[in-house]
């Protein structure tokens, strides 16, 4: 058996581009480790804040990411992905700029999980921020003419104090897990009471994946999620 080389370490097959933060990320979120059941490879973005990226979609990010993105390419991975599914606005541009597959939301999963679920119903979507997440986000992912039904963690104040970076100046921010546990489950049950079409739920935040039981719980609905996406990929790689 022959074996090549040109990388100086080996077994990363999963790149992850970081936004630039410091909050804490439990088991199941994208940036715990853990979260894996093989190893994966980060690559922060420095100056990519979730203000930056979820709130003012600052197109000055792209090069960065894309340079951040070929680095890892480098550096030996089979596909990468992203910490904020807000990077959809990018996926186009992102892809095109690396030879291997490169997945920058949990929102790509709709278009297949809506052809899946029968073509009826509505996608349900739960993100960080829904006065944020436009048409321009889901037209990045391919999801046109899907009927959608989105909710956001915008008036749940653990959940954006945390997450979008708005602990006080000079402070360690802190997560009250069972807080924001119950944030995310009052959301999901409000989503679909309005909602009762809903057929399945995207978690478009990389940081809801750690409470995808309780949301599957209070919501009654099938529940989808980078991790889930991040697993499917990684099953059909070369040599993973």
């Amino acid at each position: 058996m022959i074996v090549a080389g040109g990388y100086g370490n080996y077994g990363q097959d999963l790149g992850i581009l970081m936004l630039d933060t410091t909050f804490p990320r439990i088991p199941g979120d994208i940036g715990n480790a853990n979260s894996f059941p093989f190893p994966v490879r980060y690559k922060r973005v420095k100056g990519a804040s979730p203000k930056r990226v979820v709130e003012e979609a600052d197109p000055a990010l792209l090069e960065p990411f894309i340079t951040a993105a070929r680095e890892l390419e480098a550096e030996g991975v089979k596909a990468i992905t992203t910490s904020c599914g807000f990077l959809a606005l990018f996926q186009r541009e992102l892809v095109a700029a690396v030879h291997v597959p490169l997945f920058s939301s949990s929102l790509l999963q709709i278009p297949l999980l809506y052809e899946i679920f029968g073509r009826g119903g509505k996608a349900g979507v739960l993100t960080a921020r829904a006065a944020a997440l436009t048409e321009r986000h889901f037209e990045g992912c391919g999801v046109q003419g899907i009927p959608l039904a989105v909710a956001g963690m915008d008036d749940k104040p653990e959940f954006t104090r945390v997450f979008l970076d708005r602990s006080k100046p000079g402070t360690v921010p802190l997560l009250d897990v069972e807080k924001t546990e119950a944030e995310l489950k009052a959301k999901a049950a409000a989503l679909v009471a309005a909602e009762p079409e809903i057929r399945f739920i995207v978690l478009e935040c990389t940081n809801m994946p750690p409470f995808k039981k309780a949301i599957q719980e209070s919501s009654g609905r099938p529940v989808f999620d980078i991790i889930s996406l991040a697993g499917f990929i990684h099953s059909g790689l070369l040599g993973s």
